[in-house]
């Protein structure tokens, strides 16, 4: 075979499995098409000694190290194709070209779908946000909103006020229950039933929310969650089985990564639950190191 290894997605995940695949002298390819779920982030936060890089900071220098190792080959441009079999893997590139390895690490990514108002998908990343953990320092002490587009939004809304005055849109479709509606009122969080329908302001800040009644509110930043999609089709094609994530389907994994699917890996948000840098760089960890003990194990 080509390779021992091929790693689709060159983000946070399939960098860190290629480190551990690198450091075990495997031959390894990894696929990088260029386009990671954090590139509407300025800076990426809360990731152990890289807070506030830019995440193409954190990854161009992630590559650099990768490129000292004899073993690593990267190859940059989209996997349109993934067949085979465990020891016989075959990966289609767009340009024709035919990648072949002995085991899969699929770390390939979501793809937002974000709600059809006005003004949220160019302020995407900068002041419409997803996760209070990744930017809500930076937003804090200034008029916050979580825009309900999910049962979960609720839950959200109770953790904001911990980084500023919380207001929560319920969009006319996602009313808290009696004990959220409790909390929400304990930790101060202002309930608006009618729905935003447009972001005011000079994008990609934020001055205010015009509301179908017409008022409009000051908020400085949205916390919003989207409904996630596979960012590539290979978990499919190759037939691995997919789990309900809390906003859409994750490929399903075992404790050691692997998919239903013999010799394929899967790691970052595309395989967990929670969506968060250090998260994701850990299980491509964890899925470099059991790909490679699954190569010894042969």
């Amino acid at each position: 075979m080509d390779y021992d290894v091929i790693i689709v997605g060159g983000s946070f995940a399939g960098l860190s499995a290629a480190m551990q695949l690198a450091r075990a002298r495997r031959r390894i390819v990894l696929i990088d098409g260029g386009q990671p779920r954090n590139r509407f982030a300025a800076h990426s936060h809360g990731f152990l000694g890289q807070d506030g890089k830019a995440p193409h900071d954190i990854v161009q220098q992630a590559r650099e190290q990768l490129a000292q190792y004899a073993s690593v080959t990267f190859v940059d441009g989209d996997a349109l194709n993934a067949g085979g079999e465990s020891g016989r893997f075959e990966v289609l590139m767009a340009d024709g070209q035919p990648l072949r390895a002995k085991r899969l690490i699929l770390a390939t990514g979501l793809r937002d779908e974000l709600p059809g108002v006005p003004g949220l998908q160019e302020r995407w990343g900068q002041t419409v946000l997803h996760c209070p953990y990744c930017h809500g320092y930076e937003t804090a002490d200034r008029p916050l909103g979580v825009m309900a587009a999910h049962p979960m939004s609720a839950h959200q809304a109770v953790l904001l006020p911990d980084w500023g005055p919380t207001t929560y849109f319920t969009q006319g479709q996602f009313e808290p229950d009696a004990e959220q509606a409790a909390l929400m009122a304990k930790r101060g969080v202002r309930i608006e039933r009618s729905p935003i329908v447009e972001l005011m302001g000079t994008s990609p800040g934020l001055d205010a929310v015009k509301l179908a009644d017409g008022r409009r509110l000051a908020i400085h930043a949205l916390f919003v969650a989207s409904k996630t999609h596979m960012a590539s089709p290979l978990a499919m094609q190759l037939g691995c089985a997919f789990n309900d994530g809390p906003l859409g389907p994750i490929i399903g994994v075992d404790d050691l990564r692997q998919t239903s699917v013999p010799g394929v890996f899967a790691a970052g948000d595309a395989a967990i639950p929670m969506s968060n840098a250090t998260l994701a760089s850990a299980s491509g960890v964890m899925a470099g190191v059991c790909a490679h003990r699954s190569l010894v194990m042969e």
